[in-house]
């Protein structure tokens, strides 16, 4: 069974108000090792991700120590970074062996070809956020965040995050908001399904020949996406683990 979550965003509010969703979180990660191949972190999985050469935030160590348990029952992950999570650099992947990657990537399972994204700058009218990007993710302005205290750097990382959850939230779109158009592109070019998160809406949509699914967010309703090998489904966490 192949796996996929997004847009988890841990630490967009008060500790206290937060932990229920990582306890959500974490009993789900451990509920899937019967059957999990691979599962897919589609981005944001934290509202703000910021790492230094010797210190992360340390609210995250519950799901940390989960997908490190995870990963020790021989469960593929992978993980592509968001727009709030992109502070990454090697700890993933040296503590964990989970691989990090800062754009789309494409896989194909069972004979299904899948593209994966987050789906941030996919808008039509989203040049200003993809310019943004550019700068924010460059390795000049990383070094010099670096120079920061960790405190004042997770900080400040932490009150971007949400300053940008408002931008994006309240951004109006258009009549079509581009990632359903980029993911017809995608379609037909051959590919079986395009999965998403990003937009905080949750949609099942068959176009052409495939599929677009966008895994909306935990904030809303906790889901996940699931592929057997023959059917693509999006089912709730909290249903899924009263099973389970």
């Amino acid at each position: 069974m192949i796996y996929f979550i997004s847009d988890i965003h841990l630490g967009i509010l008060e500790r206290s108000e937060d932990a229920p969703r990582e306890e959500l979180l974490v009993k789900f990660l451990k509920s899937i090792t019967k059957d999990c191949e691979i599962l897919y972190i589609v981005g944001d999985l934290f509202d703000y991700w910021f790492e230094y050469k010797t210190v992360v935030p340390k609210y995250f160590y519950s799901t940390l120590e989960a997908l490190k348990w995870l990963r020790s029952k021989n469960v593929k992950i992978e993980y592509l970074m968001g727009n709030h999570d992109f502070g990454h650099k090697d700890f993933f992947k040296s503590e964990m062996g989970i691989p990090i990657y800062s754009d789309d990537i494409v896989r194909e399972h069972s004979g299904k070809k899948f593209y994966i994204s987050h789906g941030d700058g996919k808008a039509n009218n989203d040049a200003g956020y993809r310019a943004l990007k550019k700068v924010m993710r460059n390795r000049f302005s990383l070094w010099l965040y670096l120079k920061l205290h960790p405190d004042c750097g997770i900080r400040l990382a932490s009150s971007s995050s949400r300053k940008s959850r408002g931008y994006t939230s309240n951004k109006h779109y258009g009549k079509t908001e581009g990632m359903e158009d980029f993911a017809e592109i995608k379609i037909n070019e051959g590919f079986d399904y395009v999965i998403m998160g990003h937009r905080h809406r949750l949609i099942e949509k068959q176009i052409g020949n495939g599929f677009y699914y966008n895994l909306g967010s935990w904030l809303e309703k906790p889901v996940f996406g699931c592929f057997d090998g023959n059917v693509f489904k999006i089912r709730e966490v909290e249903e899924y683990l009263k099973i389970n």
